[in-house]
């Protein structure tokens, strides 16, 4: 694992590559020396405002170059990075920009907005606009630019120290902030960059929310081995298809709404996608059926990855030069102990082929949760093995399959359903753009599986075509109860499906 910390991983391509083109978005461009000047100077600025060593910073934004410059410049300003999703309502800003006690929080005009009454109401000093916006009371981003002397070194910091402080969704209460070191950061970023043999060759097209650690860990194994990254400031299937021919990128990351969405546009054939090499994808498994048409259509293989934020990103992935296992998110990653934990036993592995939690020891493990150490007790054994909350299996060859999430499984008649093996099976039905699996209360069998299916545009099914699709590839017992045709599924800021947001879409009375 790599004994350095957020900002000096960058190091080396300003050092060899200072002249080549880091980052792009929208019509700015950065070389690395221009990405590293801009980084020295908003982190000059940043200590002129009193942002020092181990001040949180939040950043409440949307992707784009000023977000990542403040990233490193908060690391080499000292601070302790707070990104934060986009889709946080003002109230649950508040809970975590009081929770991480930020001292300075990096918005845009039209989010600083209602949250302005938190500076003075808390720790919050601050508050700098990024974009063309202003509001009073703020600090303009280039204003921040120029104001102090350039920070050409990095702080001290030391590899263990905390540098990132990451907040769950909160699914199951208030959010958590999981305390990234720059070991788990940085080494989280080169592992991405091992297995999926990233090089300074490579352009990187890349429209996950860099707040995500999926998005940043893509952002930095990027920036670490001197390649070009294509930053977009949010998904949407046109801009990408756009930037796809307009910048022949050799690798994506993404999650599997973004694919299912790119190959249920009816524009897909229209785009060339001969200069992928890769695509990798995580965040939620990815049905086989949508992996095979995937690379049947543009050509270039798709790889599987699972990661979690308490691990700064990856943990098991698919090595790009190992063998590709459709359905498997691949191998213990380097440097990492992963298993299959007994659910009710933490202590005891499970055999091979048997489901239990996905378990993971080793450096990518986070410190634990910020000011929460019960939380931290019950997700990390005393030992060091951090509870996933996923359940998989491993075959005989050290491939790990999820099966589900612990909390997504429900019991229909005395039977465990696991609503990603459905809809795994739903995906593979060639009128089917995208599935989500809930579970509905019923009076006979405690809950029932219902499947809620958007159709490819231009396309037809009817519930009897799913159901008899479903009886060919599972039990009785497993195919949905009912099937539901809608128009969209609810999806977090990253993509992912939101099972328990499912229920909205039931028709009102």
């Amino acid at each position: 694992m790599l004994n350095t910390t957020i900002d000096k991983l960058l190091q080396p391509a300003m050092r060899d590559r200072a002249a080549k083109t880091a980052l792009i978005y929208n019509d700015r461009q950065y070389s690395y020396s221009e990405l590293d000047q801009a980084i020295g100077n908003l982190a000059a600025g940043l200590t002129e405002i009193g942002v020092g060593e181990g001040d949180r910073v939040t950043l409440y934004a949307q992707n784009s170059d000023e977000w990542a410059i403040a990233y490193f410049a908060v690391s080499r300003a000292g601070g302790v990075v707070n990104p934060i999703n986009v889709m946080l309502t003002p109230e649950e800003v508040a809970y975590v920009v009081k929770d991480c006690g930020a001292k300075a929080l990096i918005t845009t005009a039209e989010r600083g907005a209602p949250i302005m009454p938190l500076k003075g109401g808390s720790d919050l000093n601050e508050i700098v606009c990024l974009g063309e916006g202003s509001l009073d009371g703020t600090i303009p981003y280039k204003d921040l630019l120029t104001m102090g002397t350039r920070a050409n070194r990095a702080a001290d910091a030391a590899p263990d120290d905390l540098a990132v402080i990451c907040y769950t969704s909160g699914t199951t209460g208030y959010p958590k902030g999981a305390m990234l070191s720059h070991r788990n950061v940085t080494s989280s970023a080169a592992v991405l960059a091992a297995m999926n043999i990233r090089t300074a060759h490579d352009v990187q097209l890349l429209a996950l929310p860099c707040a995500h650690v999926y998005g940043a860990a893509a952002m930095m194994g990027t920036f670490m081995v001197g390649g070009k990254l294509i930053l977009q400031e949010r998904f949407d299937v046109e801009s990408f298809f756009a930037a796809v021919d307009r910048h022949q990128p050799t690798i994506l990351d993404g999650v599997p709404t973004m694919y299912m969405l790119m190959l249920a546009d009816e524009g897909f054939g229209d785009h060339d996608y001969s200069s992928l090499t890769r695509v990798i994808v995580g965040g939620q498994s990815m049905p086989v059926a949508k992996m095979v048409e995937w690379e049947e259509r543009a050509g270039c293989p798709m790889f599987e990855l699972w990661g979690m934020t308490e691990l700064a990103g990856p943990g098991v992935m698919s090595h790009v030069y190992g063998e590709n296992r459709h359905g498997s998110i691949g191998i213990a990653c380097t440097g990492n102990e992963v298993r299959i934990g007994d659910a009710e036993d933490a202590s005891r592995t499970m055999p091979n082929g048997e489901v239990g939690e996905l378990m993971v020891k080793g450096p990518l493990v986070m410190m634990g949760y910020y000011g929460n150490e019960a939380a931290t007790a019950e997700t990390i054994e005393p030992d060091g093995w951090l509870h996933s909350g996923d359940l998989a299996r491993m075959d005989d060859d050290g491939y790990f399959y999820i099966v589900d999430r612990k909390k997504d499984m429900f019991i229909t008649g005395g039977y465990n359903i696991y609503p990603s093996e459905i809809e795994r099976v739903i995906a593979g039905h060639p009128a089917v753009a995208m599935v989500g699996v809930g579970s509905k209360q019923d009076e006979t069998k405690g809950e029932i599986a219902k499947a809620y299916v958007v159709l490819k545009p231009g396309l037809t099914a009817s519930e009897q075509a799913i159901n008899d699709y479903c009886r060919e590839h599972l039990a009785a017992y497993k195919v949905p109860r009912e099937v539901q045709f809608v128009d969209d599924l609810p999806k977090t800021s990253t993509g992912k499906i939101m099972r328990r947001e499912l229920k909205t879409l039931e028709p009102t009375a």
